[in-house]
């Protein structure tokens, strides 16, 4: 089967379209004919060998696998072949087969493409998490998002939005900002040539934000929690800027507001059945409509590389999906 393939880390990463055998079934696990695979800044970050998980090489990249159940082992019971779904395979899914645990799998709603499927998870489940659980954010609160238009900054829109919040979206591209106030903003600015604070206070009417949403961090950071009201919440995403922040602690002392960590990964681990219900909430809000997963398709294993530039160069808008099964729903 062809399969991309890492052979060793470094500046750059060896990465190419190999033929390669396919994968053993294992245990507990399936096979999948893999559709399509969702890319996002963590898989960019691990094959550059930048990530806080570094997988041995060589080694076949992609986690949010969606695609066709082919085959069973003896002990699975719980899923059948022909069965479209989803699966956090961990690595292994940008390849015309992959095998995954069976108790990954989630199954796909009819009215789901494989495209959508496959940019949905990790982006909204961070999300909804992240404003429901940590932020708690409640109707008629304020949400600035920054990296509107990228792949979790999307969600923040529309989740905010679905909640109740009025939001304030911020992107680096005319383009970005147009996209986000399609997906529901309220208003928008450009980061890069307004200030933060005073596009924040303007929105406000001087209170300060009530919930922010960062995941670009680097600069921008500082001037976020410097534009926060009394009781906010600043959400800690990651680090798209390139640039992990140093927040002056006297801020939050100053301003009555909370620095928030958010690792979806971890809670997904830690808090099972909360996870699960916060899935279940999303089908719910995809199904009635109030969220659409944007995705930016790019056709054939190939194409990992135009992948990685986009992601990389911070040009992506919504989930860049790699689609592997190419013209298939």
């Amino acid at each position: 089967m062809r399969a991309v393939v890492l052979t060793t880390y470094g500046p750059p990463s060896q990465l190419s379209v190999q033929e390669i055998p396919p994968p053993q079934l294992k245990p507990g696990h399936v096979r999948l004919r893999v559709h399509a695979v969702g890319f996002g800044f963590p898989d960019a970050l691990m094959v550059a060998g930048k990530y806080q998980i570094k997988p041995e090489a060589p080694y076949t990249p992609g986690n949010e696998t969606a695609g066709v159940v082919t085959e069973v082992a003896p002990d699975v019971h719980s899923v059948k072949p022909g069965a479209r779904v989803l699966a956090m395979a961990g690595q292994g899914g940008l390849a015309e087969q992959c095998v995954a645990s069976a108790e990954s799998l989630i199954p796909l709603p009819d009215s789901m493409s494989m495209a959508a499927a496959a940019g949905f998870l990790v982006n909204y489940g961070t999300t909804y998490h992240a404003l429901v659980q940590r932020a708690q954010l409640k109707a008629g609160e304020t949400l600035l998002v920054l990296g509107a238009a990228g792949g979790v900054g999307l969600t923040a829109v529309e989740i905010g939005k679905a909640i109740g919040a009025r939001v304030l979206a911020a992107a680096s591209t005319d383009e970005k900002l147009e996209l986000a106030k399609r997906h529901g903003a309220d208003a928008a600015f450009n980061y890069t040539r307004d200030t933060i604070k005073a596009k924040v206070m303007e929105f406000t009417g001087d209170r300060g934000i009530d919930v922010a949403y960062d995941p670009v961090g680097a600069d921008y950071a500082e001037q976020v929690v410097r534009s926060m009201a009394w009781n906010g919440r600043y959400l800690v995403i990651g680090f798209a800027g390139g640039k992990i922040p140093a927040i002056p602690l006297n801020l939050p002392l100053l301003k009555g507001c909370s620095l928030v960590g958010v690792f979806w990964g971890a809670h997904v681990r830690r808090e099972p059945q909360v996870h699960a219900a916060n899935l279940k909430a999303l089908f719910a809000l995809f199904e009635s409509g109030k969220i659409n997963p944007y995705v930016t398709e790019l056709d054939g294993l190939e194409r990992f590389t135009e992948a990685l530039d986009v992601l990389n160069g911070r040009r992506s808008q919504g989930k860049v999906v790699i689609r592997v099964a190419a013209g298939e729903g």
